[in-house]
């Protein structure tokens, strides 16, 4: 439930230019055409419309949330399930010496 909402003329937009979202396809390392740089402006222009509108709320009394749903997590029950198996595994292992697994050393 949204508590107070702008109207969509009140809420600040950001304008893009053609030139701002050139600027953002040389950074980002994309070769982008016109038509592609247009639609990019369009759809980013959208996003920043969007974020203007969800700050435009008033937040100030509604308490953060950890998920939209009000969930308790179930949880099972911490108990052994998987018997001890440490000499098997260590029986079929390449190297091993009192106890622990021996690996090639890999950094210098």
């Amino acid at each position: 439930m949204i508590p107070y909402q702008l109207p969509l003329y009140k809420v600040f937009t950001m304008l893009l230019s053609t030139a701002d979202v050139q600027k953002v396809a040389r950074l980002a390392r994309l070769a982008m055409n016109d038509t592609e740089i247009e639609a990019a402006r369009s759809q980013l222009s959208g996003i920043f419309t969007l974020i203007a509108e969800m700050q435009a709320v008033d937040t100030s009394g509604i308490t953060p949330m950890s998920h939209a749903q009000d969930l308790s997590q179930r949880l099972r029950l911490d108990v052994v399930t998987e018997t001890d198996q440490r000499e098997l595994f260590q029986s079929i292992a390449p190297q091993v010496e009192a106890g622990l697994y021996l690996v090639p050393q890999v950094i210098e």
